[in-house]
């Protein structure tokens, strides 16, 4: 600091230690990735502008939680509720699969846990963090009204007071009440049609013993223990299509018919919405090697899969968490394939 005012590298720091948490609040307003990226962006470009009128009478975290919550809101004027397929339509037989994409900014996006889940002591507030960035909390999020989503989040995730909402939003007490209330009865009777995802963190050992027996089964492309690891009613689903499929026979079924050039596919493990995942490079048949075809969400509960969610476009995705765009062929593959 000098002479009470902040130097641009002073600042510039302040304002990077907000980033992720602010990304995370932002995420699950808007559910993009790339929306929620660019809304902070926003909310720190406004926050430089604007410093030299900041007085000090929150914290620079509440300050720039409101000109975040300022952004969303404006983004979120035109309407748009992103989603995933089964809140769109009815699951489809095999029989009349069609893979019909929807735009892009129909769906509710994928992101990497690093980018919005802050490092934090607590247990139970990682918990909660976690929880709250799972793909069935963050669909049930898009069902409420912009602002009884940012009451919602800033009371229940990020355990701020009624009277410091109240002040952030520029309402009263009982107003941020009411509009917590009817957020809550909305989310319970969403959730109540969810799935629940019951992930441990970190991984208890019956989850990762799971998860390497998926791996194999996928690699393998092996069926039979594929379907083995899911619930009865597991849910398979592929943005940007709207097609979705529910049960062993139409999953087994669509990937030993349509998805059948995904058989030797290679998974290698992300963090992703707080739930264990996969970036897919499946077989590239003309030129050798694996090249990207989706990042996988998985949703464990009673010791099997009760859903797996096959983000496509890789394009966005493969970048956003890091991976290559191509994976080279071992030795051992070349060989085989020669």
């Amino acid at each position: 600091m000098t002479d009470g005012t902040a130097t641009v590298d002073d600042l510039d720091v302040r304002l990077e230690k907000h980033r992720v948490e602010l990304t995370g609040y932002c995420y699950r307003m808007l559910g993009s990735s790339f929306e929620a990226e660019d809304a902070v962006q926003d909310t720190m470009v406004r926050a430089w502008k604007s410093y030299d009128k900041f007085e000090g009478r929150s914290s620079l975290r509440s300050w720039l939680y409101r000109i975040a919550t300022n952004v969303c809101l404006d983004m979120l004027t035109a309407g748009n509720k992103r989603a995933r397929p089964m809140d769109l339509s009815e699951s489809t037989p095999l029989a009349q699969a069609a893979l019909s994409p929807r735009p892009d900014n129909t769906w509710l996006e994928p992101m990497p846990d690093a980018r919005v889940l802050p490092t934090v002591e607590d247990p139970a507030e990682a918990a909660v963090a976690r929880e709250s960035v799972r793909l069935a909390f963050m669909a049930a999020l898009q069902q409420l009204p912009p602002k009884q989503r940012a009451v919602l989040i800033l009371r229940e995730v990020l355990a701020w007071k009624a009277s410091e909402v109240a002040e952030l939003l520029g309402t009263s007490v009982a107003s941020v009440n009411s509009a917590l209330q009817r957020a809550r009865a909305t989310l319970a009777e969403q959730q109540d049609k969810a799935a629940d995802a019951a992930v441990s963190d970190p991984l208890d050992e019956e989850q990762q013993k799971l998860l390497e027996r998926y791996v194999a089964a996928f690699e393998g492309y092996d069926m039979s223990a594929l379907t083995a690891l899911l619930h009865e009613d597991a849910v398979m689903t592929m943005p940007p299509f709207d097609l979705w499929l529910t049960g062993h026979a139409d999953i087994a079924g669509f990937m030993t018919t349509v998805g059948s050039a995904c058989a030797g596919s290679r998974l290698l493990p992300v963090q992703v919405n707080g739930l264990p995942g996969f970036a897919q490079y499946k077989p590239d048949p003309e030129v050798g090697g694996f090249t990207p075809w989706a990042i996988q969400v998985l949703e464990i509960s009673d010791g099997g899969l009760t859903g797996f969610h096959f983000f496509l476009d890789t394009q966005r995705w493969f970048p956003l968490f890091g991976l290559p765009l191509r994976l080279e062929a071992e030795p051992h593959e070349v060989e085989q394939g020669a």
